[in-house]
């Protein structure tokens, strides 16, 4: 189980600026000498040396192990301890609760799901988000107690407080505390925020979209949305409600997936959720009921998609959400739509992360709180949570 790292006396601003230096490169890569660290940020070796030493004793960083073998006394090799704290990412969407469990380089751990309704009453919605993060806390071997953020997403207008304001998919979802509530469930902070923003931020740190400055994401699914992000950030807007193109009556996006639910192209019991599914699959196998019934969805999704381009004139825009597994249907026919109106075409991708997009999003969220926190040059002190019901102690990673 993961512990809290112990803490330590404070770093000097100099000092604090070089220890951001070496956490910066130390995270997300192989563990390091102090030679190849001096190398990185610039600093000499009796620096580095220092302040690594300060970031052990912090219990940001320490000391890997020789591997079995090696032969004569090799070079001290140091990890940033990304395994010292955990964070959850949850996606409360109209059907299902996904949790997952992450390390503080964003590594997911463990990942559970519960099925819901739309017309589930809040108190249901709100057990089956306590229920996935319990057993996904449980596959990891961990406690509520080792968490030190929860970020979610959620469908809806939400507030930058963390209020739903209403939510077309889920009707019981208006007016909400649901920081508030989640707050009396988890022991640390907790962060909601919209869920195809989060998935916009996770296409831009570990998706298709990664390091671009400006995205349209289209969260294509059983209901439609858009997260946007500008010049590298998300965009909320001044009301938080940037992207709800689906609000737009004249781009029919909330009746859209209608169409790839046509009765002339499903049969009778296919399951409502399988119908879209059903009539992609047979577009693809150039059934002309189903080219027509899609066609129908593209023009539509053209409709939003094309005064999103027009406006913001994004590198990229990428196809998420459900139906981004058959972006090999969907997007020659939303290609050729928006070249008949776009002044510069950017690129559309497919999203690589699938139905996952939300979850990762809301745990880079969190990983981006935490980075404020404690990693940014302005932060006030670099000394990680300790949560008295935990223990402290580690082993010496000397």
């Amino acid at each position: 189980m993961s512990r809290m790292p112990p803490q330590g006396g404070d770093l000097s601003r100099l000092r604090q600026l070089n220890a951001l230096s070496l956490i910066k490169v130390l995270r997300g890569a192989e563990a390091a000498t102090l030679s190849a660290l001096a190398g990185r940020t610039g600093l000499s070796r009796p620096s580095t040396k220092e302040v690594i030493d300060e970031l052990t004793g912090l219990g940001w960083v320490e000391e890997v192990p020789p591997a079995p073998g090696t032969m004569g006394r090799p070079a001290r090799r140091y990890r940033f301890r990304a395994d010292g704290g955990h964070l959850m990412g949850v996606d409360v969407g109209a059907h299902n609760v996904r949790a997952a469990l992450a390390d503080l380089d964003g590594n997911v751990v463990a990942e559970t799901r519960r099925r819901t309704r739309p017309d589930a009453p809040v108190a249901d919605r709100l057990a089956a988000i306590e229920q996935a993060a319990a057993a996904c806390l449980d596959l990891g071997g961990l406690t509520m107690a080792d968490l030190w953020t929860v970020a979610v997403g959620t469908t809806g207008l939400v507030t930058p407080e963390g209020r739903v304001i209403m939510s077309a998919s889920v009707p019981a979802w208006r007016d909400l505390d649901l920081a508030g509530l989640l707050g009396g469930m988890f022991p640390c902070r907790v962060l909601v925020e919209n869920d195809s923003r989060l998935a916009a931020l996770a296409e831009t740190r570990r998706g298709v979209a990664r390091n671009a400055r400006d995205v349209v994401f289209l969260h294509i699914g059983r209901r439609m949305g858009t997260g946007l992000i500008i010049d590298g950030r998300l965009h909320r807007g001044f009301g938080a409600a940037a992207g709800e193109i689906v609000m737009l009556p004249e781009a029919h996006w909330v009746t859209a997936p209608d169409d790839l639910a046509d009765p002339a192209v499903v049969p009778t019991g296919v399951p409502p959720e399988d119908a879209a599914g059903f009539t992609l699959a047979a577009a693809r196998n150039n059934d002309p009921a189903a080219l027509e019934a899609v066609g129908r969805f593209a023009d539509k999704l053209s409709i939003g998609t094309a005064a999103a381009i027009l406006l913001l004139d994004p590198e990229i825009v990428v196809l998420g959400g459900g139906f981004s597994r058959s972006a090999d249907v969907l997007l020659p026919l939303l290609r050729s739509r928006l070249e008949r109106v776009c002044l510069r075409m950017p690129e559309l991708r497919a999203s690589t992360l699938g139905d996952e997009c939300v979850v990762l999003g809301a745990i880079d969220y969190a990983i981006e709180h935490l980075d404020r926190l404690f990693f940014a040059p302005d932060a006030p002190v670099l000394r990680p949570p300790v949560r008295p019901a935990v223990s402290t102690a580690v082993p010496d990673p000397a």
